[in-house]
This record gives structure tokens, C-alpha cells and sequence, in this order.
């Protein structure tokens, strides 16, 4: 056994640097991953003794049932098989195993809760209510509009700057998650609502180029953009749970019920994995499997 939890330490120590340098994850999440895995490798020591290059998928789901005999939730599960599917594509990437033995374990099947999904009807009652008359209600706009129509996360909408903004190409420039960016097409109104905005855009105090802006010429926080919307769905009379994922969320489905492919809305929303993807829709297996299909190379 000593033999191969050298082997499982020293893999370990190079994943952790993969996961740091190359994938540029937070350290919460490096740690997380990290944990993840060395539960997962403890396992499968003291089941089978075996190096990771030998690990067979067997093992993987035996792993996952152990996880729910001692009372694992199924997304705790699904977590679990997600860290160990990232740990062999790493080992597939640098040619220490051919093939990874979790590829074709299946996911935990379980009833997630999703936020509710917006219609565009409701969308558009939304961002009606605000009042346009004041420079604040004109960026409100502004916002929630590139909210919805770019399918973005509150941190990166309040990190838009001047620069990000390709309207000549049709394009923002989005940094996500672990600072990768990527470009996001932007609809006419919003490129309409933000040159309304900007119009009226007080200069920032602080020199920053930023383009949301609170009226002291600062960045907007995360907070702020809850309240504004609350406000909205409130003065549009919409009754559903609603924070500025379920816009994202929307965003979202509505790409997948207008004939996008799952990869395309993957790359769209900047998400790591497809299978975060799939989760987060609330479309049924049978399309998600078809557009997955419809898109994969011959």
C-alpha cells in the first residue's frame, strides 16, 4: 500500500499545481477539488490498493455507493463524480492513463432545485417598469437588459468596462470565473439601452473604467443589482422567485428551446463542464441528449 499512496501523493501534488497554473481556479475551489480527491484515493486504497493509472470504473461506482450508504446527498454525489471525472481528464491530458475509467459513469439522478424560468413576456414587463426618465433608471435598464440578453453572473455585469464593449462586431468581452474570458453576442436593444446610458453616464471619480456605475462614480456591487431588480419584478406585478440567476437562467433555457445546441450555450455562459450545463436547464433529457448529438464532430 505504501507504494501507492506515494504514487496517489505525488499525482496529487502535480494536479493541485495543474489545477493553479493552467485551470487558474480560486483556491477555495483548488482546495475543494483537492479534498474531493483525497477522500476519493483513500477509498480506493483501502478497497483495492491500487495506483491511479489502475483505477477501472468498477471502483468509481463502488465509490459512489459507498458515498450514498453513508448518507450522502445525491449532489453531494454528483460533486464527488465531477472531481473524479477532472482528476482522470488531467491524467488523460499528460498521457498517464489512455482512457478515463469515469467516462461513462452516470451521474446521480436527482431533482435539483432550479430557479424559476422567466418568460420572455415576463422578461420584457420587467425591464418595462423601470422608469427611464432618470439618469439611474436608464442605466437600471441598461443593466438588466445586457443582464438577460447576455445571460451573464451578477459578479461579471458589475465588472463590464468601457473596453469590453464591441458594438461595431456585435460583442462584450466577459472575464468569468478564474479570470477567462470570452466574447458574448450582444442583442441591438441592449447596445441601444447602453448607449442610452452612457449618454448620461456621470465620469468615474477613480479614474476606473467601469461601465455600471453608482451615483457617487463608483462600481456597483452585487447587492445593488439585487435591489434593482427587485424593485422591478415588484413594480411589474410578477410574483415568481426571482434574482439575477434566474435571468441568466432563463437566458439559458430560452437558447435551448429556440434550437442552440447544449455546447453552444456552454460556451455562452462560460461553463467549465457541460455537465453544469445540462444540470442547469430545465429541458428534458431526450432534447438535451438530441442537441448533444446534433453537434458532436463525425
Amino acid at each position: 500500500m505504501a507504494e501507492n499512496t506515494k504514487k496517489w501523493n505525488e499525482v496529487g501534488r502535480r494536479y493541485r499545481i495543474y489545477l493553479q497554473l493552467e485551470k487558474r481556479l480560486a483556491q477555495n475551489t483548488v482546495e475543494s477539488y483537492m479534498r474531493d480527491l483525497r477522500q476519493f484515493a483513500h477509498f480506493i486504497l483501502r478497497r483495492y490498493d491500487v495506483a491511479p493509472a489502475h483505477v477501472e470504473p468498477e471502483m468509481i461506482q463502488r465509490y459512489l455507493d459507498w458515498l450514498f450508504e453513508r448518507g450522502r446527498e445525491k449532489s453531494s454525489q454528483a460533486r464527488a463524480l465531477s472531481g473524479v471525472r477532472s482528476f482522470f481528464a488531467y491524467l488523460v491530458l499528460n498521457d498517464k492513463v489512455e482512457s478515463s475509467p469515469a467516462e461513462f459513469i452516470q451521474m446521480p439522478k436527482f431533482g435539483r432545485h432550479l430557479p424559476d424560468v422567466l418568460t420572455t413576456e415576463e422578461i420584457d414587463r420587467i425591464i418595462a417598469s423601470v422608469d427611464d426618465s432618470t439618469p439611474k433608471g436608464l442605466r437600471d435598464r441598461a443593466m438588466l437588459e445586457v443582464l438577460y440578453s447576455c445571460g451573464l453572473r451578477v459578479s461579471e455585469l458589475i465588472s463590464l468596462r468601457m473596453q469590453d464593449l464591441f458594438f461595431g462586431e456585435g460583442y462584450v468581452r466577459v472575464v468569468g470565473k478564474g479570470d477567462k474570458q470570452r466574447l458574448v453576442p450582444i442583442s441591438a436593444t441592449a447596445r441601444d439601452r447602453i448607449q442610452q446610458y452612457l449618454e448620461v453616464r456621470r465620469s468615474s471619480r477613480a479614474g476606473e473604467e467601469v461601465l455600471f456605475l453608482n451615483n457617487r462614480g463608483k462600481q456597483l456591487t452585487r447587492v445593488m443589482v439585487f435591489t434593482v431588480l427587485k424593485q422591478a419584478v415588484r413594480q411589474a406585478g410578477i410574483e415568481k422567485s426571482i434574482s439575477p440567476h434566474t435571468f441568466r437562467h432563463s437566458f439559458a433555457t430560452h437558447l435551448l428551446e429556440g434550437g442552440a445546441s447544449i455546447r453552444q450555450v456552454q460556451e455562452m455562459l462560460g461553463h467549465e463542464s457541460i455537465l453544469t450545463t445540462e444540470i442547469y436547464t430545465h429541458l428534458d433529457s431526450s432534447h438535451l441528449r438530441r442537441t448533444v448529438e446534433e453537434h458532436l464532430p463525425i
